[in-house]
């Protein structure tokens, strides 16, 4: 992220720096191209917002770059455009094939731009990982100003292409196939031997809520950031909001491989190992060793030990990192009594 000096408006106050106030993009003429023709043609008009919103350099990470209205109404307009021609044809195909027999199961219309925004924000994280720091002390301040970020804007693009969550995602959901599903429930309760009548799927939604910050008569706002939780916590051919997608797709590919210990060559057997049971031998993750050099140095003041493990307990939250993962609980027990000699 690039620096910018500050400079102060006419009311005196200091702004966050030149690069934060990046100009609205514009609508970009699309001559007498359709952009809803098709796929590539909706893509290339949506790209260049997705990149200015994610993209751009800026010094604030509380918020995103702004497209200006007529490029947000375009996007609208187009991805409708585009969803409503694919339910026609949908249709059309449904209707010529009535008397035919067996019939080809085609994709939902908005499951190929859906695909396509994942595979950007799975191509977007691998290049926040690539730029990580060699220096295990630095990694944690990396990866704070770089997660908020990238969070910022994910929740930007969310709102962007609301229509793909109204359209494609809920219908999806409806369809059992978002991130808590009926057969979660038969699974739970084959895995438990339970005889009895299992849960009905709210009481397991309440329940997997419950671990990531719900409780009941909670706050709205609190009930719908523990389902966001819970969605960037289900596997990939879980069908989730774009806010949740990208956050899912920041673990897998940034989170989840720094938080992957190496592996250890070896031969079994070998004289003076470590009994099985014993791990403590164990090469850590990139992420723990990180945490423990930033933690256990002198220089750092108890404040910014807090502040930071504060900041990166919850982005292991956000993203969808359960609590049972041992850098969770260390992390939590840091900030229950306040030491870095807990990690």
């Amino acid at each position: 992220m690039s620096k910018g000096k500050g400079r102060k408006t006419r009311k005196g106050k200091q702004t966050e720096g030149a690069a934060a106030l990046l100009p609205p993009m514009p609508n970009p003429s699309a001559g007498s191209a359709n952009p809803s023709a098709s796929l590539s043609a909706l893509w290339g008009y949506i790209l260049p917002a997705l990149n200015h919103i994610v993209r751009s350099p800026t010094n604030s990470t509380d918020k995103a770059p702004a497209i200006e209205p007529s490029y947000h109404i375009g996007i609208h307009t187009a991805t409708y455009n585009y969803f409503t021609a694919q339910s026609e044809a949908a249709n059309a195909r449904a209707n010529s094939r009535a008397d035919k027999g067996p019939s080809t199961v085609w994709p939902a219309s908005g499951a190929d731009l859906y695909e396509h925004l994942d595979k950007y924000f799975m191509d977007l994280a691998r290049e926040l990982l690539l730029g990580t720091p060699e220096d295990d002390m630095a990694l944690v301040q990396y990866i704070i100003p770089c997660f908020k970020r990238y969070s910022v804007g994910a929740h930007s693009i969310n709102r962007l292409l609301n229509y793909v969550n109204r359209h494609y995602v809920k219908r999806a959901v409806d369809e059992d196939q978002g991130w808590l599903t009926l057969s979660d429930i038969f699974d739970t309760v084959i895995e438990e031997g339970n005889t009895r009548e299992g849960k009905s799927l709210r009481e397991r939604r309440v329940e997997e809520l419950k671990k990531w910050g719900y409780e009941e008569g909670g706050l709205a706002e609190t009930l719908v950031l523990a389902e966001q939780r819970a969605e960037a916590a289900s596997t990939l051919d879980c069908v989730v909001p774009l806010a949740a997608l990208a956050l899912r797709r920041f673990r897998t590919e940034f989170i989840e491989p720094l938080l992957a210990a190496p592996k250890v060559k070896g031969k079994k057997g070998t004289p003076g190992a470590a009994s099985v049971g014993d791990k403590s031998h164990l090469p850590k993750s990139r992420l723990a060793y990180g945490v423990r050099e930033l933690l256990g140095v002198q220089d750092v003041s108890p404040e910014k030990c807090l502040g930071l493990a504060r900041d990166l307990a919850a982005t292991l939250c956000a993203v969808g990192v359960r609590y049972g993962h041992p850098l969770r609980r260390k992390l939590d027990k840091f900030l229950t009594t306040g030491t870095p000699k807990c990690l």
